[in-house]
Parts: C-alpha cells; structure tokens; sequence
C-alpha cells in the first residue's frame, strides 16, 4: 500500500507503486494534463518517476515558479540538440538553467556568432513541435564513459571520470539525442513552449579554468508564455538605456581606465554626487548614535592571521613587502578588525555598551578581471561600514534601530521596497556549532522582537556569523543585495575583546557588522540606473544649467550663475555661440534638472526662463522666485524634514 498525501491533506491509496502520472490523473483529467512535475517530499522529480513508498506530493503546473527552471533547464537540452543536428562534431560540455534563462557551452573549431542564431532558434523550434519524451535512463560508469568516448565528446568523458567510482548515473533521452544530467525534466520537448530567444555568444574555459580549452558558450532566455518574454525583452532594452556605464559616460562622472583596473577616476561632476550621498549618510549616522572613525590602509599579515581574514581572504588581498623592514603587509579588504582594535585601545565599561562606531572605510580587494563590471564590481570601494559594540541583551534593540535607520535611508533615496534574506552557517567558517547555536538563534529572536520577516537563505552567512541580507528593488523590478547586519561572536573572541561588566569582571561584548549602501561606488551604480541619470536635485552632479540664448546677455547670465552658486547650487555654463534649441538638446543629454534661458528680454527684465529636464514648458519668473525655487527643491529629504535648508 502506498499513500500518497496531498498539499491540502487528503490522501490518495495505491496497492502497488505509482508514478506521479497516474496520482494526477486519479485525481482529475484536467491535473493530468497540465502537470508538468512532481516535487515529492520536497524534492523535484520527474512526473513519470515512480512512488514505491508513502509521500508527500504536490505537482508543478506551468504557473509554478519550478517550472520556469525546468523549461530553461530543458531549454538548454535541446539547444545543444540543435546545434549538434546542424553542426554534426560540436561537442556538449554543459548547460544550466540561470537566473532569467540558459547557457550551454560548446567546442567547435569555428566558434559560433550571432548569425547562427536563426538557424538554431527554428531547429529548436522543430524539436520542440515533435514533443519528444524526456525519458530517464540509469547507466553504469563504464558503458556511459564508453558511449560518450566513441562519440568523441571528450568533456563528457571527463566529466564522468570525475564522479565518483562505482555511482550509476543518470541519462535522459529526448528521441535519439541523449546527455548526461541529473534531472529533473518537462514531460516532453513540447513543454518548453516557443517563448525562447538566444541572446549572446562568449567565451567561456572548459571548467572555468584559463588552463583549459576555450569553450564557445550560447546564452538564451525562455519563459512560460510570449507575454513574459516580450516583457523581459522590454526590460532589457530599458536597462540598456539605463546602463550606469553608458550614462557615467554621458554624463561626465566618472571613468575607468587599464592602468588601473577595478578603481574609479572621479570627475568633478561625479564626485559631486559621491559627495552628496557621502554627507547625507554622515548625517544619518549621527542622528542614529554613531561614532566616526578611520583607521589604516595598510597592516601588517600577522594582523590578518590573528583576525582569521588571512586564511578565509587572502587570495582576494593585495601585499606589499617591505625590504627594509622584511615585513609583509597587506590592504585592508574590510574595516571590522580595524575597529575592534579602536575597542580595545583602553578600558571599556558595559556604561558605553551599545558603542557604534563608523567608517567610510577605503578598501581593496582582488577581484578576477572577467569579474569586474563598472561600477558596480571594482577592486578599490568605499564602504558606509559600522560596527555595534554590544551586550547579548541589547542585539534585538540595535537590530530594531538599524532596521529604522536603513528603511529610511533606503526611501530617501528612491527605493520604497525591499526584502531580507537570513543566511545561516556556511561550510566553511569560524567558531564552534555552539557559538554558531547561540548567534543564530540570537539573530532569529531579534528579528522576532524587531518584526523582520526574512526569508532563509542556506549556508550564505559570513564565515564568522550569521547575517540579515537587505535586498532592493529597483524602477526594472531588479534585484540588488545592499544593506547587511551580522552577528558575531567569533571575532571578539580572536580578538581578545573584553569590557568590565556590572559585576566587576571581563565579558565578550557581541559585535554586529552592519552596511547600508554596501559599498558607495556599487549603490552609485545602482542610484544611475535606478533614475536613469535623471537625479533628485539635491543628489544631481549639476542642478542648474544657465544658458544664452543671445551673446548680449551674457553679462546677465553670469550675474545669475553667481547668484545660483552663492546660494549654494552647482552650475553649468553654456554661454557659447550655438543656438539655444542646440543648447538645450545639448544640457538635456546631461540630465541636468533645470535649464535658465537668458536672453535679451530676461537681462532688462531681471526675469529667467526655466524650464525642468523631461518637460517642454518654459516658465518665465524673477531671478529671486528661480533662485528660492531652487534651493527649496535642492534640500536633501532628512534635512527637510528637520526644516532645514542646506
């Protein structure tokens, strides 16, 4: 007897084993038919797997978020059939489902290219009309290394070879075609649907490996239906046009260069917007109780070794050696150790408990070159880093605090919504299960106590304590990780930290490792493309353009910028002989928000024309209503709302 429970409870009975099939169909013709997979006691199968003991069933249908993996996941499976089909001697090496589609890698002699694409789009096509079965088959080890040897398809050998000895493994077919894979699978090829698109071609080494082959690598996409793909497609061409590259560019913020790999010339205009956000967050560190620190770039390795970041980041740090002294330094990649050294310096006592101190803090770290993305992924960053100094009892209290503060600075700056993420104990890591013990379930209960509802994210915590990870959601419905708080019992430990408590004697204060932004330059990234280059005024590289529209008035024109920047307004220039619709075209492309047109009329009436960046309407008004006009909208959100002006 074999029974099979059901997600709303009931339960099914079967005198023999039973494939997810034939439970679907016992239930409905119509779950039959639109069930696509199976997740069995949590675990993702195939529809056609069969159930030898009781189970938990609930079926995958095409509105599943599993589903959306395993049509990407099958996408890729005849993607390489195609390609095999039309190219016969391409070898498959692997091909996974990733965020938002697919890729497979293939070695060809003459890699492939866009111009291929059609062609394989409509054979997959085919393939997929013909609705051939995903069918699972167990070989042993030595008839599939066999098989995939006789073919040529030397990776795939490699890769059995790899696996451990004596492990039978797992074929599915799909008509005559065939590949190693775990699975799960659709039912059939038809199941994919035609919502698919190739996107791009690179490079990918065999394994990852600069040692090994170069790999001709097809990413693709594929959704459940043709409404989501163009919507995605959509999204791609407006994070095109908001890419924080093309825009930094545009813009004149900033640019990067080979000389210097991975770090950030900032121009006048960009460093204008570094600076804003850089103050603003000074500011909310104060109200919030912090104290503002800075300790140094470079430390000796016995530093490191002590602290545990050697072993856990060395190869991410960059050294220098000192002949003279023979001593081997190195750049700090992070601030914590840093501040626990400030802690240390002199007695502490539970009176100054929580103690929160803060650091801008430059760091370095080693990032592979294939890694590095503008802005957004550099080797030389800012971090707005803290960290809180504190007694077991007061974790949930400094975790409600911290939680207010981020919400605000997250909705000053343009981003209503956000999730959070708790990653508990990675594999690797520091510290006793105990320790461990004691600081997850400290974490959960603050959250409890705070009202933070998170999701679990598996073994993703720091190697020396679990963390809260603050996720955005940007204008495109994207996804950014920012904001972060860690406990840590682990570091004070190896640290020798102490602080006299209420009963005399030394305790290990609790150290809570907390971020906002991240890291300034990646959260300017995103801020670009989050606005579109468009900035609020108080965060814009420019907040006023003065322009002539005749060279007579040029003397007013100056008299005017002045008076912008007097009252404490960036201001751009743009006096030459060009003509006024060129000039605004021009300033527009820049985004800066507020053009002033000066002209003959304006320099005797003592009036501009201004007109805001997005609208076509020019409003005429008194330099005094522009300049008030101006300052009031150019006041950073926290100091409005102290009802003050910058």
């Amino acid at each position: 007897m074999v029974v099979i429970t059901l997600p709303d409870g009931n339960t099914r009975q079967f005198g023999n084993p039973v494939t997810g099939a034939e439970v679907a169909l016992s239930i409905g013709a119509s779950l039959a038919k639109a069930a696509l997979a199976m997740a069995v006691d949590g675990h993702l199968k195939d529809i056609s797997e069969v159930i030898a003991q009781d189970a938990k069933i609930r079926f995958i249908t095409r509105k599943d978020p599993e589903a959306l993996e395993l049509i990407r996941h099958d996408a890729a499976h005849v993607l390489a059939e195609a390609v095999q089909e039309l190219w016969p001697g391409t070898q498959v090496t692997i091909g996974p489902s990733i965020k938002d589609g697919f890729y497979y890698d293939f070695e060809r002699s003459e890699p492939f290219t866009p111009a291929d694409f059609d062609a394989i789009e409509a054979k997959m096509k085919e393939i997929i009309a013909l609705k051939r079965p995903f069918e699972r088959e167990v070989w042993d080890r030595q008839k599939a290394l066999a098989f995939f040897k006789e073919k040529g398809e030397i990776f795939k050998g490699e890769l059995i070879e790899n696996l451990p000895a004596g492990e039978d493994l797992s074929i599915y077919r799909q008509g005559e075609w065939l590949d190693l894979c775990r699975g799960p699978h659709l039912r059939h090829t038809g199941d994919i649907g035609t919502a698919f698109k190739l996107m791009r071609v690179a490079g990918a080494y065999w394994r990852g490996d600069h040692h090994n082959p170069m790999l001709t690598r097809i990413y693709g996409t594929a959704w459940r239906d043709e409404k989501e793909l163009k919507a995605y497609l959509h999204r791609l061409e407006e994070a095109e046009k908001r890419d924080h590259r093309r825009i930094g560019k545009q813009m004149d913020l900033y640019h990067l260069q080979e000389e210097a790999p991975g770090q950030i010339f900032w121009h006048a205009k960009g460093w204008n917007v570094y600076n804003a956000l850089q103050n603003y967050m000074r500011r909310l560190q104060t109200r919030y109780g912090y104290q503002e620190v800075k300790t140094p770039q470079l430390l000796d390795r016995f530093f490191w070794e002590r602290s545990g970041h050697w072993e856990k980041y060395r190869e991410n740090m960059y050294l220098a050696h000192v002949d003279e002294e023979d001593k081997l330094f190195a750049l700090k990649p992070m601030n914590c150790p840093c501040h626990v050294e400030i802690f240390r310096h002199g007695l502490r006592s539970y009176r100054e408990l929580p103690l929160r101190m803060a650091e801008f803090g430059s760091c370095h770290r080693y990032e592979p070159s294939g890694a590095l993305h503008g802005i957004m992924r550099v080797r030389a960053f800012t971090q707005d880093d803290a960290h809180i100094f504190c007694e077991e009892d007061q974790i949930a209290a400094e975790t409600a605090r911290f939680v207010e503060m981020l919400s605000e600075a997250y909705k000053d700056l343009g981003f209503e919504k956000f999730s959070v993420k708790f990653s508990d104990r990675p594999e690797t890591r520091a510290g006793s299960d105990e320790t461990w013990d004691r600081a997850e379930g400290a974490l959960k209960k603050a959250c409890g106590i705070a009202g933070v509802e998170y999701e679990l994210n598996k073994g993703e915590g720091a190697f020396y304590g679990p963390k809260l990870e603050f996720v955005l959601t940007d204008a495109l419905g994207r996804e950014w990780q920012c904001g972060t708080l860690q406990v840590d019992y682990v570091l004070p430990e190896r640290l020798d930290v102490s602080y006299i408590g209420r009963d005399g004697n030394r305790h290990r204060p609790v150290m809570l490792h907390r971020a906002i932004l991240g890291s300034f330059e990646r959260f300017l990234g995103i801020l670009i493309e989050e606005h579109a280059g468009k900035f609020p005024l108080w965060l814009a590289p420019v907040q006023a353009a003065v322009a002539t529209i005749v060279s007579d008035a040029n003397e007013y024109a100056e008299d005017v910028a002045q008076k912008l920047e007097k009252a404490g307004l960036s201001v751009h220039r743009h006096f030459e002989n060009d003509k006024i619709n060129a000039k605004i075209r021009d300033l527009s492309l820049q985004k800066i928000p507020f053009i002033l047109a000066i002209g003959r009329k304006e320099a005797e009436e003592g009036t501009v024309s201004i007109r805001e960046l997005g609208s076509q309407k020019n409003t005429v008004i008194s330099l005094d209503e522009a300049i008030e006009l101006l300052k009031n909208r150019s006041i950073a959100p926290d100091l409005e709302r102290m009802g003050h002006i910058s």
